[in-house]
Order: C-alpha cells, then sequence, then structure tokens
C-alpha cells in the first residue's frame, strides 16, 4: 500500500487463514531498500508464526516530517484492522534510518503528546500490544552532514561511481542544506525526544558495530545508556568490524537474538493477557505487555 512518504505491506499472507499468528514484527527498512533485501527476514520471522508489517520509506521523508506523520498513520491504521478483531504482541524492528524515516513519528503518535484526535483512543489499543523495539545499526543521529553522506552512500550503491554521481550529489544535498538547514535541529531534537519517550515500550534490543561509517557506535551506546538511566531494560549487541548494512544483511548471530528475543516478549505477553483477565475487576491497571524488570541487560 502506498502513503504519502513511502509504502507498506504486510510481507507475507498466503496461508494467513489457516495458520496460528503469534505476533507482528513491524520492520522499518533502510533508506533505498528494495523487497528482495527484506525477504530473508520476512521469510524467518513468517516461519515462526510472526506476521511482518514492512514500511519503505522515501528518501526526502526524512526532511518533510508531514509525510512522515502521514505514513505512520497508515501504518497505524493498518495494524489497527487486526488488533481490533485480536489483540497480539507488536515488536517494533528498525533499520539504519529507518528509525528517522517513520518509526519516531509512530512513537509521537502513540505517545499522544504531539496530537490530539480521536483515533487516540484507538492507537491506545496498539501501544497496549507494543512488547519491544529492534535496534539494527541504529538509531542514527540525523544532522545535515549525515543525510548527504547517507545520499552519497546510496548512490554509489545504486550507481557506478563516477565524477557525474558525486557531482549530482554534491549539487542535490547542498540544495538540501539550503532549504532545510534551519530545520534540522529542530527536527533533531524532536527525533531524539520521541525516542527516549518510548522507554516504556521496551525491552529494547540493539546491535551495532563499532567501526559503522554511518551508525555511529558512540552515538548509540549513549543511546542505549540514557535509557537504561531512564529505567528501560536495553540488551546491546556489538560488532568490532562490521561495516553499515552488513549487519543487517548477514549475520545469523542478529537472527538469532532476534528470535530468542520474540520469544520472550510472546511469554510475556500471554502471561500479561493473562493478569489482565484475572483482574479485571481490579482498580489496579494492568499493561498487556509490561515486562517484567531485569529481563534484559547491557552488554
Amino acid at each position: 500500500m502506498w502513503g504519502e512518504g513511502g509504502r507498506f505491506y504486510w510481507g507475507r499472507t498466503e496461508g494467513e487463514e489457516q495458520r496460528e499468528v503469534k505476533g507482528i514484527v513491524v520492520l522499518f527498512a533502510w533508506i533505498s531498500s528494495q523487497e528482495s533485501h527484506l525477504k530473508p527476514f520476512i521469510d524467518l520471522y513468517w516461519s515462526l508464526g510472526w506476521s511482518p508489517l514492512v514500511c519503505h520509506v522515501d528518501f526526502l521523508t526524512l526532511f518533510f516530517t508531514d509525510k512522515a506523520t502521514s505514513l505512520a498513520h497508515g501504518i497505524l491504521d493498518e495494524l489497527l484492522k487486526v488488533i481490533k478483531i485480536r489483540q497480539l504482541p507488536i515488536v517494533l524492528m528498525s533499520f539504519s534510518l529507518g528509525s528517522k524515516g517513520c518509526l519516531y513519528k509512530v512513537l509521537q503518535i502513540l505517545d499522544g503528546k504531539w496530537q490530539k484526535g480521536l483515533k487516540l483512543d484507538e492507537y491506545q489499543l496498539i501501544r497496549e500490544c507494543i512488547c519491544g523495539q529492534i535496534y539494527d545499526s541504529s538509531p542514527v543521529d540525523f544532522t545535515a552532514e549525515l543525510a548527504t553522506r547517507f545520499l552519497h552512500h546510496t548512490s554509489q550503491r545504486l550507481f557506478s561511481p563516477t565524477r557525474i554521481t558525486s557531482w549530482m550529489t554534491k549539487v542535490v544535498t547542498s540544495s538540501l542544506d539550503a532549504v532545510f538547514l534551519s530545520r534540522f535541529e529542530a527536527q533533531r531534537a524532536e527525533y531524539w525526544q520521541s525516542l527516549y519517550s518510548s522507554v516504556s515500550m521496551g525491552p529494547f534490543l540493539i546491535f551495532c558495530s563499532e567501526d559503522d561509517d554511518l551508525a555511529s557506535y558512540q552515538i548509540i551506546i549513549n543511546f542505549s545508556q540514557h535509557l537504561n538511566e531512564l529505567g528501560g531494560d536495553v540488551r546491546l549487541v556489538k560488532w568490532s568490524n562490521s561495516p553499515h548494512g552488513i549487519i543487517v544483511i548477514t549475520k545469523l548471530t542478529t537472527a538469532l537474538i532476534s528470535l530468542s528475543f520474540l520469544g520472550r516478549q510472546l511469554l510475556f505477553f500471554l502471561r500479561e493477557e493473562y493478569l489482565m483477565e484475572e483482574q479485571k475487576t481490579s482498580e489496579v491497571p494492568v499493561t498487556v505487555c509490561s515486562s517484567p524488570p531485569a529481563a534484559f541487560t547491557t552488554h
């Protein structure tokens, strides 16, 4: 399905009515990614009973927040169609700049502090089903300089590096700087505030590499530490030599740890759902996906 600023779709739907769906994984793909790039993740989660909802973001959506907001609403409305029928655990997974492309807007809307509307009550159903977040080579600090580097990185992957493509990249990024430079700092502050405000939507599983030239290792370390300071439950998995993009494509360990994470969250969800049924008459509210403390620790 196409939305303003990008598109989203269910990774696989064959035999949906016959199989038992255990949960939903929302995959916020990296910029310039194609459906084929996400297929290994889609097939993996599908085989384990998790339905993957995939979001691809246009490059310019990184700069136009209204486009990101529109796309986020489209994703949440799609999730509502399922959650209204049956509550399921939901895990949010961001690759690279997927956190800036759309994820942070989803978190803003669910937080309820950034806008008002009748749908916020309905979106609360989704908020109660969020059982964790996974960041792979993410989150990335969004600055004008980094946007230039990402565009250059993307153009090299899509086209053969030449003087012409290098020149075109410089022209485009110079134009973006002229138009959006005054907005970068405001967007950047809003972006990080949204990510940190989602601390209650954990636990968090974060993958990073010490020599990643785009997703700064120090930025990700600071992110995980601050989440811990805010009371978040964080597990950090790092490599010493894995360039940007390699983690999300080739690391078998990433997949195995992710599966363990999903399994734990499913068990937490079922446990809390049972407690909610038991305490319907109690005055003490119970969140569907409130994970027990110390489920994960930072490494």
